[in-house]
């Protein structure tokens, strides 16, 4: 059983990997149906096909509610219709194509703790060029990017539940197959 564990632990910090820091700095570009500013508390709320970009993170959803504190945070809570899904696809630091993408029907991000929630039919995906080497999913994942820590809970209220959903991990091997030795018959050609 430890060792299981210790194979799980291992995938979900592998999956959940760092995220593009240049990103945090670029201006965000948001496209929408309709919003409404609020320009005392600073909270913006988009609704119809939102699209956020900023830097190499892409967002869709069907509302977007962002609040910025006076210290210049910002927090983002995304929603989508029955049915549908709110999605992220962001560049991971130490690649050229590394990427991470994720799905859930609600999904939260608190900027200054660097913590995303994903509540219900949550999947977060670790891509490299077109390859996926490793996914979860859960009712509820939740995903700390300062100490590389996930947790997947069995239920969409962020707590594991008797009788709750179940989660999957799939870890792809980082080995590849070596490379197949010339055949006997071909040598003597």
């Amino acid at each position: 059983m430890k060792k299981i564990f210790a194979v799980f632990a291992l995938s979900l910090a592998s999956l959940t990997a760092m995220a593009e820091r240049a990103d945090s700095l670029k201006q965000a570009k948001v496209d929408f149906d309709d919003a409404h500013i609020d320009e005392v508390t600073q909270t913006r709320i988009f609704t119809g096909n939102v699209v956020l970009t900023r830097g190499t993170l892409l967002i869709k959803a069907d509302k977007a509610v962002l609040k910025e504190s006076p210290e210049g945070y910002m927090t983002v809570v995304l929603t989508s219709a029955a049915n549908k899904s709110a999605s992220f696809r962001q560049k991971r630091d130490g690649g050229p194509d590394l990427w991470t993408e994720g799905q859930a029907q609600r999904i939260e991000y608190d900027e200054r703790t660097e913590v995303v929630k994903l509540f219900s039919n949550a999947i977060v995906k670790q891509i490299e060029g077109k390859r996926v080497t490793s996914e979860v999913n859960g009712p509820f994942i939740s995903y700390d990017n300062r100490t590389e820590q996930a947790n997947v809970h069995n239920d969409a209220s962020g707590e594991s539940k008797p009788g709750g959903g179940r989660g999957t991990v799939i870890i792809a091997p980082r080995r590849t197959a070596p490379a197949a030795a010339p055949s006997a018959g071909a040598a003597k050609q």
